[in-house]
Parts: structure tokens; C-alpha cells; sequence
């Protein structure tokens, strides 16, 4: 006797890691608690609806709306065996969605989330915040431009100055790049004045001072160095040749080149693992006042000289490729060819020598002779006319490299100043250039927020306040990306271990560093098939293979997230 049969199938892939890892770091519970909704409200709450909207992020790419709602329908049993509860019809709909955006721009309820989200972040995975990077972004769109909206027009970091943009500030804490704060601000605002606000809102977050903050040229607005220093907090960054007075760091590179002073070697672990020399440098020591909030405030600021030699190197190809580029111009000054008008006269000849070395910057390097000799020459009668003989100059340029000049402009390559006012005690020279140079952790993490699978561009938003809102829903998909990274690096590092299978093609390939992308790509094999009966339903997951055990216990989660999803369950009949 026949019976009937209905087979579905559920791509399960890491959606169950995502939402574990997403509980672990208590996400949708913190945010129920930091932006409460109506009390009429019914279904899923807004912690669990954002929640699974960025496991569909992290797993599709895809932060549209319209996409969530699909998703999830094809993934019933998924969620429901995650959640422990069906999910509504309406619990993902694109108003629930856009209901969720509007949330998060809420700019008190969003500190506190953040200021919450921290403190467990640092206190589950045994984090010390000792130093913060601040860097900003911009993402661009096809956007109409208001007067005081938060799309704008300005200086674009993707190269699209055409297209309205908005801005994203971001603070991240060291080692493992965790976003800390975030702002989301109009398109033309200027990075400077962006920096204090974030500053003391990562401050008030974690409720500490004494933290070093990491920042490129911008950050060194004498207005934020102050109020850092006032705040018993430290800063370092490089310091705009704006902020270099010409007759301070003359006669300060000069006693270095002379080798009046010492510089220190700042060294780095080479390919091979022995230490190469990247940079040297050496510091001085100024005494700084300035009024912050009509207080005079003074404090002790190290100046640091360094020379990349990475950069000088660079430095010293492009000007030796501008001196040979400005010795060919100057040659062909006065070589004849067809079509090409001759220079008249001397001046005109020298007029042209000093615009070329103008243009190729090395006036001072290379030394231009002109000359004008007369020259008699005949011209041919014509129609009966007799032959004559005219004088003319001939002009004649003679280009030579002043060798001591060039010599004395290499040295002077690569040279920065950086400024810090944490004592050597605790960053020395060659750790402060290594700590900037460890710029990219935050950058890596715009990068994140930029690219797959986050992807805040192409953005697809016209409301300001839904716009902020995605923003910094994507920037707790960075915290996700973020620590699950961190969790399996450190695993490793602590067993002395590496992983193998995580790059196609090249199976026994390992890696003591994947990133959080190839680890949620291992899991994207996995099938839940469901079959229903008559009196019961029968579920059958993709066994798990030895790499997805591996990374599960690398992760510290149990395999019973995905193990519960195989469970049978009796059908009750009718």
C-alpha cells in the first residue's frame, strides 16, 4: 500500500555557525535589550530579525532587502531547528527590515549597544585594549543630493568624484582589527574634526583612558593632540609637512646626515624569518601648550625622524627617472626634424631649457649650458636670382647631472616625522614605525565593509536614517567576520597547529592564518534533505567532514549546531 512522499531540500551551508557565533557574542539579545520596540509588536524580535538578516548577508553577499524574505522561506527547518521556533510570515518582510534600519540610527540606543557589545566582546575572548586605530572610507551611489542630507558630493576614496557619497569613521582595536565605534556622517564633511567624537565615544565604551590611538596625517590636528594628551590618552601619526617648519627640520636632517646623531635600526622578520633592516630614525623631544576648552594645556611631545628605506628607494627610482626623462626633453631641444618649428634665438632656447627642467622637477640637478655660434650658409638663387650667403646662429645645449646635487637629494629621500607623546619606555622608535605600519588592520577591516560579503557598495538605500542604520548592522558583520578569525588564528598559534583543505585545487596546502572568508566557504557543502511521511518526518544532513569538525572545535562550537538539524521527529497524522 502506497503512502505519500513529499523530499525537500535546505542548503544549509554556514548559516547555523553564523547564527551560533552571532548568539555567542550575545548580538541579538544586546540589541533588544538597547532598542526596545512596541509593545504591540508580534513574531521575531528585532535582535533575532537583525540577526538572521546578517547570516544572509555573510552567506549570500547580498544586503538587499527584498532577498531576505526568499531566503529564509528556502531555509525553514534551518532556522527553525536555530531558533527553536518557526519563523512568521511577516517576520522578514521588507518593512520588518527597513523597520530594523530605522532602529539602529538611533544615535543614543546605538552607543550604549556598542559600549554593551564591547565589554562582552573583550571579556568573553579575554581581550586587552591597549591600542585603537582610526581611519575613514567613503562609499558612493547613485543618490539625489539634498542640502543638508547625508549624501553629498567630496573627496572621493573610490576614485568616483561624479557620484554622491556618504562617509564611514571607524575605530578598531589591535591586534585582530574588532571595530570598536563607528560614525556614519554627510559625504563632503572633513576627516579632522571626526576624529575627537569617535575618539570619546571608544573611550566612554570602554571606560578607560591611557590607550594608544593610531591615525594617519589627519589625526594630527593640534586640536586633537591636545585634547588626547588632556584626556591621559596617547596619540601617534605622521605629522603633514603643513605642520613641519622648513627652518626646524633643516638643520635637524642635516646633523643626521652629517652623523652628528645616532639613529636607531628598525628591524622586521624578513620571508625567511631573519631580521632586515625596513627603517631608522631618531627623536627629539618638544614641550607643547595649547588652550583646550579655554584651559591651558601642556604636555611633552616626541618627535620621531625616520627614513623608510623601502620609500627612499622608490623615491630615488622616480627621480633618477625624472633626470633621465629631462635630459632626453632637453636634447631634442635642438635637434631639426620635419615639422617641428625651430627655436629663434637664444632666449627662446633657454626659455625652453628652463621650462623643461621645471616640469620635470630638478632644476637644481642637472646643469644647462646654452650657446648661440654664427653659421654662414648658402641659399640657392631662384628665377634668375644669384646665390647669397647668410649668417645665422646655430644654437647649440649642453645638459649635465650635477652628481654632488643628486647625491645630496637621494639622502634626503624617505624622510618622515612622526609624533607621539607615549614615552620611549613604552614605544620606542622602531615600535612606533612598526605600529603605523600596522595601519592595514583597520584598513583591512574598511576593506571588509566595502567588499564581499558585506558590500555597503553598491548601495541600494535612498533614506538617510535606513542608511545608517545598514551601515552599522554591516559593521556587526565585520565583528563576526572579525572574531572568527581571531578565535581559529589564536587556536593555532596556541596548539602549534595549521589547517589543511582550505584552498581549491591545492588540498594539502596549509595555513596557520586563514581568514574568516575561507573558513565559512568550507562549509559550503552542506544539504538538509527532509523527508515527511505520513506519521513522521525524517531528516538527513550532509555528514560533516573531518576540515568542518576541525574548524568547529577550532571555533569552540559544539557540532551539535549542526547536528540538531538531522533530528527525526514523529508526524502527527491528519
Amino acid at each position: 500500500m502506497s503512502e505519500n512522499l513529499t523530499i525537500q531540500t535546505e542548503r544549509v551551508d554556514d548559516v547555523p555557525l553564523l547564527l551560533a557565533q552571532m548568539e555567542r557574542m550575545n548580538v541579538p539579545s544586546l540589541l533588544d535589550a538597547h532598542f526596545p520596540t512596541h509593545g504591540n509588536r508580534q513574531g521575531l524580535s528585532l535582535g533575532w530579525v537583525s540577526t538572521i538578516w546578517l547570516a544572509h548577508i555573510l552567506s549570500r553577499a547580498d544586503h538587499r532587502l527584498n532577498q531576505v524574505r526568499p531566503w529564509a522561506e528556502t531555509l525553514h527547518d534551518t532556522l527553525r531547528a536555530c531558533l527553536g521556533a518557526a519563523l512568521r510570515p511577516t517576520d522578514l518582510t521588507d518593512d520588518r527590515l527597513a523597520d530594523v534600519l530605522r532602529t539602529l540610527s538611533d544615535d543614543t540606543r546605538w552607543a550604549a549597544f556598542e559600549a554593551a557589545l564591547n565589554a562582552h566582546t573583550l571579556r568573553v575572548y579575554d581581550l586587552r585594549a591597549t591600542t585603537v586605530r582610526v581611519d575613514s572610507t567613503t562609499a558612493s551611489g547613485y543618490w539625489t543630493v539634498t542640502d543638508d542630507g547625508l549624501f553629498q558630493f567630496g573627496h572621493s576614496k573610490d576614485h568616483r568624484p561624479d557620484l554622491p557619497q556618504v562617509k564611514v569613521m571607524l575605530a578598531t582595536l589591535d591586534p585582530l582589527g574588532l571595530p570598536l565605534a563607528v560614525d556614519v556622517v554627510a559625504g563632503q564633511s572633513a576627516d579632522d574634526p571626526l576624529y575627537l567624537p569617535i575618539i570619546a565615544r571608544v573611550r566612554a565604551s570602554l571606560g578607560q583612558a591611557g590607550l594608544l590611538y593610531v591615525g594617519d596625517c589627519k589625526l594630527a590636528a593640534l586640536a586633537t593632540r591636545a585634547q588626547l594628551a588632556a584626556g591621559g590618552d596617547y596619540y601617534l601619526c605622521p605629522l603633514p609637512s603643513t605642520q613641519v617648519a622648513p627652518d626646524w627640520l633643516a638643520p635637524w636632517l642635516e646633523s643626521v646626515l652629517a652623523e652628528e646623531q645616532a639613529l636607531t635600526a628598525v628591524l622586521r622578520s624578513g620571508p625567511d624569518g631573519q631580521p632586515i633592516k625596513v627603517a631608522e630614525g631618531c627623536e627629539q623631544v618638544v614641550t607643547l601648550t595649547t588652550l583646550v576648552e579655554g584651559q591651558a594645556v601642556t604636555w611633552s611631545e616626541r618627535r620621531m625622524l625616520v627614513r623608510s628605506l623601502a620609500q627612499a628607494r622608490a623615491q630615488q627610482a622616480a627621480l633618477e627617472k625624472r633626470v633621465q626623462q629631462a635630459l632626453a626633453s632637453l636634447a631634442a631641444l635642438t635637434v631639426r626634424r620635419r615639422g617641428k618649428a625651430r627655436l629663434p634665438n637664444l632666449a627662446a632656447l633657454e626659455q625652453a631649457a628652463a621650462a623643461v627642467l621645471a616640469q620635470y622637477q630638478v632644476s637644481d640637478l642637472i646643469q644647462v649650458r646654452c650657446v648661440a655660434q654664427p653659421r654662414e650658409r648658402t641659399v640657392r638663387g631662384y628665377r634668375g636670382q644669384r646665390a647669397r650667403v647668410v649668417v645665422e646662429q646655430e644654437l647649440h645645449l649642453t645638459a649635465v647631472t650635477d652628481d654632488a646635487a643628486i647625491a645630496a637629494a637621494v639622502a634626503r629621500l624617505g624622510w618622515r616625522v612622526y609624533v607621539s607623546n607615549q614615552s620611549a619606555e613604552q614605544l620606542s622608535v622602531a615600535q612606533a614605525v612598526l605600529a603605523y605600519r600596522d595601519e592595514y588592520l583597520v584598513e583591512r577591516s574598511l576593506g571588509r565593509l566595502k567588499g564581499l560579503p558585506l558590500s555597503v557598495s553598491p548601495f541600494y538605500l535612498t533614506r538617510d536614517d535606513h542608511a545608517t542604520g545598514l551601515i552599522r548592522l554591516l559593521t556587526i558583520g565585520v565583528r563576526v567576520l572579525t572574531l572568527l578569525e581571531f578565535v581559529v588564528r589564536r587556536r593555532l598559534e596556541q596548539d602549534g597547529a595549521a589547517v589543511a583543505g582550505l584552498y581549491a585545487g591545492n588540498p594539502t596546502r596549509t595555513t596557520t592564518r586563514p581568514t574568516a572568508e575561507r573558513l565559512l566557504e568550507a562549509f559550503g557543502n552542506l544539504t538538509l534533505t527532509i523527508v515527511q511521511l505520513s506519521d513522521q518526518v525524517i531528516r538527513h544532513l550532509t555528514p560533516l567532514s573531518a576540515l568542518q569538525q576541525q574548524l568547529l572545535a577550532l571555533l569552540d562550537l559544539d557540532e551539535a549546531v549542526y547536528q540538531r538539524l538531522g533530528t527525526h521527529s514523529a508526524q502527527p497524522p491528519g
